[in-house]
């Protein structure tokens, strides 16, 4: 979730680089890159947990949106969120395609463990915004941090999460409503100062 919430505070240069990626310009799409490279592979790592596939992965995201870049409205929306979004799917498209479920029952115990993970998070957490974003996560309760990342990460759905966490599927509901009001709250204010 963090990287998609990182995305969300973009510049006003936005508009002008979609328009560019829309005019075929290749050193627009280098600076997409520059700027969300490395928060794509994060995120697609994290989901994946394989360098090379996360690599491939990546490459493919880019691609789509080189490809597609056309159906973006600027005034309605920033690349970033949708660039990020385009690379999470293709992880999690990854992970139900019958290699990722196979390479997935060998690795199944490393999604119990986040803190393996946290030096990958560090890398992306330098920015002020990000620090922000930070503290907004850290300030939900366990429960709702927790609904966060199984919905993001793991690309589960609220009757998933409810199985997974023994919980009735309303209490998820509810704790996904809640998360995401908190965070919306807890980012304005933010954004606000």
């Amino acid at each position: 979730m963090l990287p998609l919430l990182l995305a969300v505070f973009s510049g006003p240069e936005e508009r002008q680089l979609i328009a560019r990626l829309q005019r075929r310009d290749p050193q627009a799409l280098a600076e997409l890159y520059d700027r969300y490279g490395r928060m794509a592979y994060s995120l697609v790592l994290r989901v994946v947990r394989d360098k090379s596939i996360a690599e491939d992965l990546v490459q493919e995201t880019f691609l789509r949106v080189w490809n597609r870049v056309h159906s973006i409205d600027s005034e309605k929306g920033s690349i970033g969120p949708w660039l990020l979004a385009i690379a999470r799917n293709r992880a999690i498209d990854y992970l139900r395609s019958s290699a990722g479920r196979e390479r997935r029952s060998v690795e199944l115990d490393e999604t119990d463990h986040a803190p393996l993970y946290r030096e990958m998070e560090a890398e992306i957490l330098v920015s002020d915004q990000a620090r922000r974003v930070k503290v907004a996560m850290g300030k939900l309760a366990p429960n709702y941090r927790t609904v966060m990342e199984l919905a993001y990460f793991e690309g589960l759905s609220q009757t998933e999460m409810s199985v997974k966490m023994g919980q009735p599927l309303g209490t998820i509901k509810t704790w996904v409503r809640t998360a995401l009001q908190s965070l919306r709250d807890e980012l304005g204010v933010a954004v606000s100062r």
